[in-house]
């Protein structure tokens, strides 16, 4: 009986010793070493260091890191808890809601109809969505009820503006004017996602009657616009806008772990979306939004500016086909002019009043903010997502970097810019 106890015992150690190994050492899977692509393996640890003393500081519950240079992946791990009331570990092939990180693979979509010349992109967006025909500014608005007077504007809004922000279109919930928030709730515009049964086209065409912040081009105001070309990419294709991007983008890049909403089968793999309560790690209540959108609900909104799911894997494929021009693994999405044009800086052609660089499918990083230091290269292009996901991709040094969290509602993070940092600062040809 006693010899039973022991080995129970031992047992017992032996299991609770590799669940604490489990949530508390990094889970790495690099394809080649870093040196062999000019990279410094000891440069690079400092990343570990600093997203392992994150976590210990209470600022994030965890992180996946990816970095790849000249196509090959040299630094992947995974780092803490994809959800700490569960005491679950995160892993490298977790998923996470990329929100904002949809943009440019519907920018993506957008690009691949031009080049089949099924429009120009300074055309009207009324020619194919004609709700939005006759355009116009708010005048008045009266808060107490949320009534307001119109006037036209100066001029359309073109599918360029859409992809650059410039359109004057709001975002609702999250829109940086009071205003427009109650405007947006009044009319019940969809902002983000929804577990409600909406279709992307009932909830376009609602946003289309609505006063725009603004002259189409006039400034750059972060929008729902590439809501609407979500909407545009059915119209032109004649196809739903998931299955456009499932069988044009995903498939063919074997994209697998990146959609709208989840099959069962992966429901196990979504980090849960955490915020802070007295310094302690819960899971993000429901408010205008369900976070459980992409495994729960209707299943049928299609937001082309914050809808989809995906892995650090499964980004940085995307990210890799751009770097390569365009192709990756013998298919090619677009040619390699129409990337040139994706990633030139388009708002300066626009209005040169706007102090920002955007192309048509990514932020970019100018001259001016490349000389300032700490965000790569000139011609980085970059963005993040609304549960704190960041990525950018270096032409000129052939670097993908992806930084992926699941929170929302929280202070005390700066895990985003001293990854990039680190990450050039690990360079070492």
């Amino acid at each position: 009986m006693k010899k039973l106890f022991v080995i129970l015992l031992s047992t017992l150690l032996f299991t609770s010793c590799f669940k604490e190994q489990k949530t508390s050492q990094p889970q790495t899977s690099p394809e080649v070493s870093a040196s062999s692509v000019g990279m410094s393996e000891t440069r690079l640890s400092r990343i570990d260091s600093m997203l392992t003393q994150a976590i210990k500081d209470n600022n994030i519950p965890g992180a996946v890191a990816l970095i790849a240079r000249h196509g090959k992946i040299v630094y992947h791990k995974a780092f803490g808890m994809a959800n700490n009331s569960a005491q679950e570990a995160l892993q490298l092939d977790h998923i996470f809601r990329i929100a904002s990180q949809s943009k440019a693979i519907t920018s993506t979509a957008v690009m691949m109809l031009w080049e089949e010349g099924k429009f120009q992109l300074d055309d009207p967006i009324s020619k194919y969505i004609p709700e939005f025909e006759n355009a116009q500014l708010l005048e008045n608005f009266n808060p107490k009820d949320s009534s307001y007077t119109t006037k036209p504007a100066d001029n359309n809004i073109t599918i360029r503006h859409l992809i650059t922000h410039t359109s004057g279109i709001g975002y609702g919930k999250i829109d940086s004017d009071p205003t427009f928030k109650k405007i947006y709730a009044k009319a019940g515009i969809v902002d983000l996602f929804t577990t409600e049964d909406i279709s992307i086209a009932d909830n376009i065409k609602k946003l289309a009657k609505l006063p725009l912040h603004h002259n189409p081009g006039e400034k750059f105001t972060y929008s729902e616009g590439l809501d609407v070309l979500g909407y545009f990419v059915e119209v032109v294709s004649k196809m739903p806008f998931d299955e456009f991007l499932r069988t044009r983008i995903f498939e063919p890049l074997g994209m697998n772990d990146t959609q709208f909403y989840l099959p069962e089968s992966k429901y196990d793999r979504l980090v849960t979306v955490q915020t802070k309560e007295e310094d302690k790690w819960i899971n993000y209540p429901v408010t205008f939004y369900d976070t459980n959108y992409p495994k729960t609900g209707a299943k049928r909104f299609f937001s082309g500016g914050a809808g989809l799911s995906s892995t650090a894997k499964d980004y940085a494929t995307f990210l890799q086909m751009y770097l390569n021009q365009g192709e990756l693994n013998g298919v090619r999405l677009l040619s390699r002019t129409t990337v040139e044009t994706i990633l030139t800086d388009q708002i300066k052609y626009i209005s040169p009043d706007i102090k920002r660089a955007h192309g048509l499918a990514f932020g970019l990083v100018d001259t001016k903010k490349h000389h300032l230091g700490g965000s790569g290269s000139e011609g980085t292009f970059e963005w993040g997502g609304y549960f704190n996901t960041q990525y950018f991709a270096d032409p000129k040094e052939e670097i993908v970097g992806i930084l992926l969290k699941q929170t929302q509602s929280i202070s005390g993070d700066d895990t985003a810019w001293k990854f990039k940092v680190l990450v050039n600062a690990a360079i070492a040809d």
